[in-house]
């Protein structure tokens, strides 16, 4: 058996046991092995656990690290199957540039693109990861996902998706800490009051020991996943985990006052491929709405 190196360490050895669909490593990326492990320290640091202890004169995956290496593992091998299967499926033809914030894409879309391969197998679609504004012209973008917390130029036609909603989320085992207010509560750098909000409009709710704080919202709902705290997360992250029962949200979902939208440059209505494109996410995003969760 071929032994794929670990996503975490890129270890030649099989440390977690997890095969990878196509083994990564640092030099097909042009990393240094010296890179990875300031990233992976950092990481360790942000998250407040240990992802590796010493075994002799080596090091091996922590429990911890293992739950997060086998994560990464999947969401990677799922993304090189995708990205191959659209290589193939698109050859030849002009791709569709589709631009979404990075939370969402990693957490959302991108698990879903096999799906929309089957229902549209002629739609030839390149995924761009971005937040904010978008230059249209500059970046060649023909639609974009974004929440729509910003003014939106006039320039611009949006579509409604659907309404951002929010809450906290863990793993089952860490419901009754949750009750107790016996818990770790990770929020995300890019909204850093969303937690005092949330406390304030449900003042029956626990308060939590601490809170801790990581880049962006992908990573807290991964760590939640990895039963390290209870994230207050949006729900269109967190909607697969806990409809699989690996995440319970069970204070619920509340809408923040905010939406996502689909938006494109100039007023015109859309057509053709993008028409197609935009009914597919409205369908998708459709379980999202008021009545959901």
């Amino acid at each position: 058996m071929k032994l794929s190196r670990c996503v975490l360490c890129d270890a030649a050895q099989h440390c977690c046991r997890v095969p990878l669909a196509r083994p990564w490593s640092a030099q097909q990326h042009a990393l240094t092995h010296g890179a990875v492990s300031r990233r992976i320290t950092k990481l360790a640091n942000d998250i407040g656990v240990r992802l590796f202890e010493k075994n002799g004169r080596g090091l091996r995956l922590t429990p911890a690290g293992e739950t997060l290496n086998l994560t990464l593992s999947r969401f990677f091998g799922e993304l090189a199957a995708t990205v191959q299967s659209l290589r193939a499926a698109n050859a030849g033809r002009t791709a569709l540039v589709l631009s979404c914030e990075p939370s969402v894409a990693m957490r959302w879309l991108i698990p879903r693109l096999g799906a929309l391969q089957v229902a549209h197998p002629n739609m030839a679609l390149h995924l761009s990861v971005g937040g904010g504004l978008v230059d249209f012209r500059k970046k060649e973008v023909d639609l974009a996902i974004r929440r729509l917390d910003f003014a939106v130029p006039e320039t611009w036609n949006v579509r409604p998706l659907f309404p951002e909603k929010v809450g906290p989320v863990m793993r089952p085992e860490l419901v009754p800490a949750f009750g107790r207010g016996d818990y770790l509560a990770l929020g995300s750098k890019t909204r850093p009051d969303a937690w005092a909000q949330w406390l304030k409009t449900h003042p029956s709710a626990r308060r939590p020991t601490e809170i801790r704080y990581f880049d962006n919202h992908a990573l807290i709902v991964e760590a939640a996943s990895a039963g390290l705290g209870v994230a207050l997360s949006p729900l269109v992250l967190a909607i697969d985990d806990v409809e699989r029962g690996s995440l319970e949200a069970p204070a619920g979902f509340d809408p923040d006052g905010s939406q996502y939208g689909l938006i494109w440059l100039g007023s015109s209505e859309l057509q053709g491929v993008e028409f197609e494109l935009a009914e597919w996410l409205q369908a998708q995003f459709s379980r999202l709405g008021p009545n959901h969760l």
